[in-house]
């Protein structure tokens, strides 16, 4: 077989393998050093943005405990604000949750945000993982997955003093209402979930799965992720509409 003629079978096989690749080298690494990535291939140019396993804080996690560091999360998402070529951001979240100000510090972050936002969770959105759930202007949650609703907990050595219960009540206080001014459920109503006493064996608090969520005002609908993403590019499209009214307008 002629040299020439083998490596351009190679070659169009290399070519044929990258082509059904749905992810770039660039993507892929993206992917393995934040957790995100940005996607081209579509109608719009998307920012996906995983939330997954503890939120690591102030504090280093454990090294066998997958985590998602707020530090590397906050600059992402001024950067996606700020980005003229990037058109919405779709945050996917399957976490445990973790640290409360750093999560809590993200949620705030997003839900300041302008760019049209979706967010999904899949598997479970426990506990700081509420507040980033509600925190985009849409919310999904998958069939299967669930959400836990319990009261801020505190690890390490905590003084039995009348100073020491009260933060932890206004801590809770600020995550109280930040979910209910996210979503459709009341500060009243959410407590009652909070402090449940019938449902958990070791702990008290309520599991809230897809459909449940969705009845308690916390989440918006039940759904997959094609349905999250047909839900941004809508959004979307009604961005980009009103922008072309007003330079009409002008």
């Amino acid at each position: 077989m002629d040299k020439n003629m083998s490596s351009t079978n190679e070659d169009t096989g290399d070519q044929n393998i990258s082509k059904a690749n749905p992810a770039s080298k660039l993507q892929t690494d993206q992917i393995n050093e934040t957790g995100a990535v940005v996607v081209t291939n579509g109608k719009y140019t998307i920012y996906c943005l995983t939330i997954v396993g503890e939120i690591e804080g102030h504090d280093i996690s454990s090294e066998n405990i997958k985590t998602t560091k707020y530090e590397h999360v906050i600059p992402q998402l001024v950067a996606i604000e700020e980005s003229p070529q990037i058109d919405g951001l779709l945050i996917l979240i399957n976490t445990v949750g973790g640290d409360i100000e750093a999560g809590l510090s993200l949620a705030e972050l997003v839900s300041g945000m302008k760019k049209p936002t979706v967010s999904m969770v899949l598997g479970g959105g426990h506990s700081i993982g509420v507040p980033l759930a509600v925190s985009a202007k849409k919310t999904f949650i998958a069939k299967s997955a669930s959400m836990m609703i319990h009261p801020v907990r505190s690890t390490g050595t905590t003084l039995g003093t009348t100073q020491a219960f009260e933060y932890l009540k206004r801590m809770q206080g600020r995550i109280t209402s930040f979910v209910s001014d996210n979503s459709k459920i009341t500060k009243k109503r959410f407590l009652e979930l909070v402090m449940n006493t019938c449902e958990l064996d070791m702990d008290i608090g309520t599991v809230l799965e897809g459909k449940e969520a969705v009845d308690e005002g916390i989440i918006d609908n039940v759904g997959n992720l094609c349905d999250a993403l047909s839900c941004l590019y809508n959004m979307i499209d009604s961005v980009k509409g009103k922008k072309k009214v007003k330079s009409k307008n002008k």
